[in-house]
This record gives C-alpha cells, sequence and structure tokens, in this order.
C-alpha cells in the first residue's frame, strides 16, 4: 500500500495521500504527471534480474510504476490525488494529438453502459481512435427482450437493440467531447471474452491493453478497414 483514502472522497477515482513513511514523486510525462514511489513497503528488486531492476527504478531509487496521476485540487494537496490512467499506454493519433487511454476507456464504459463490461482503446498510428468492446452479455440480452434466452452471443452481440445502444453512446461522446481524442469513430464488440491464460488481464483484474491489442491484431486491423464491415459500428459521418 502507498497510498489511503482515509476521508470521505469528492468524486471516484480518488487514491487518497500517502502513507505515513512512503514517499511519492510526480514527474511530467507527456502532458501527464507519473507517478513514482519509494519507501520501506517497497521491494528493493527483482530476484536475479538487475537489468529489469535497473529499469524500474529511478536515478533516486523511485520505483516507476507507471501509473499518472493528478490533484483532486492543486491548490489543497490534502484532498488527495485521482488516478489518471497509465502512462504506458497513453499513444498519439496521426494528427500528433496524445490519446489518454484510461480516461478515455472509464468515459466510454460510462457512456456505453450496460452494454459494455470493458473497452481497450485503439489507433496507435491512425486518424481516429476506435474501441474494441468487451460486452456484459446478461445486460446486452436484457435489451434484446423477443430473442430465446439461449440464443447465441453472436447473435445477441449483432442485434438491432445493442447496436442502436453503443452508436447512441458514441454520438454522446462525439457531441459532449472535446476533439477526435476524446470519443471513439468506431466500435466492434467482441464475442470472445478477454482471456486470463493469455494475459489479457492483470494479476490485478484490469484489462491488459496491450496483451489484448497484441493477441486481437487481425481485428485491430478488421476495425479499421477502409469499407467497415456491418459488424463495426461506427459514428455517423465518421467513414
Amino acid at each position: 500500500m502507498a497510498t489511503d483514502c482515509h476521508f470521505r472522497a469528492v468524486r471516484s477515482g480518488v487514491i487518497g495521500v500517502p502513507v505515513p513513511g512512503t514517499a511519492l514523486k510526480l514527474v511530467p510525462v507527456a502532458d501527464k504527471m507519473e507517478v513514482r514511489v519509494k519507501g520501506p513497503n517497497v521491494f528493493p528488486g527483482y530476484w536475479k534480474q538487475p537489468d529489469v531492476t535497473a529499469k524500474s527504478f529511478d536515478e533516486e531509487g523511485y520505483y516507476m510504476i507507471g501509473d499518472a496521476v493528478e490533484f483532486v485540487d492543486v491548490a489543497r494537496p490534502t484532498l488527495g490525488l485521482v488516478f489518471d490512467g497509465r502512462v504506458g499506454e497513453d499513444f498519439k493519433l496521426l494528427t500528433g494529438t496524445w490519446v489518454h487511454v484510461g480516461s478515455l476507456r472509464v468515459a466510454g464504459i460510462d457512456a456505453l453502459k450496460p452494454v459494455a463490461q470493458d473497452i481497450v482503446v485503439t489507433g496507435h498510428d491512425r486518424d481516429e481512435i476506435g474501441f474494441l468492446i468487451f460486452p456484459n452479455i446478461p445486460e446486452c440480452r436484457t435489451l434484446c427482450p423477443t430473442l430465446p434466452a439461449d440464443a447465441p452471443v453472436e447473435q445477441v452481440l449483432s442485434n438491432p437493440a445493442v447496436l442502436s445502444r453503443i452508436r447512441q453512446g458514441m454520438a454522446m461522446m462525439k457531441t459532449t467531447g472535446g476533439g477526435t481524442s476524446t470519443y471513439a469513430a468506431r466500435a466492434l464488440l467482441l464475442a470472445e471474452p478477454p482471456s486470463v491464460e493469455a494475459g489479457e488481464i492483470t494479476d490485478k483484474g484490469y484489462i491488459n491493453q496491450r496483451a489484448v491489442l497484441n493477441r486481437r491484431s487481425d481485428l485491430v486491423e478488421y476495425l479499421y478497414a477502409d469499407v467497415p464491415d456491418k459488424t463495426v459500428i461506427t459514428v455517423h459521418g465518421a467513414v
């Protein structure tokens, strides 16, 4: 444990303040603040892997965990820090605009509820953002009351009600967003859930964005086809 929110948080995502004896260092990376940790609660290094250890700690001995944070209120640091995604997951569009994967993923799940259980953000070195969506199948079935209870997953995911809900959420993100880095122009619902064996889920239970993108690179290419297949959901006028 490095931080603790031992008070009533003013918003979700607040990770609190450092616990006694622990120091955090915030380092500017692109336009985010990477957080690094130092203290007796941090392991001294990787077992018999000095090369990995050297890459994981900075020159002052802070462990580089790869997370980004921001202050709830810069003028009042006692209100704590807010998790701001992973530094290593962020990427640039061809336009040079940074895409903050962590915050966009959270916003996407909220906009596409109850259909989206989790989201993998695509778009590295491309013109626009895409979503690979791991659906909440039970919730999707509730949107399709005319389908049999045992209807195949593929049939549920291709139902007009489910597709319409995704389009509505994507359109809302585009309308309320602040440019191409704040919404997905295309999306694809995935029938196959994330695989623990393939490393698509981390030890902490989070989606491993990089692993999913690597393992399902064929679906990423499919998502960005010049002429999208009917299974690819697009924002009106985006293609």
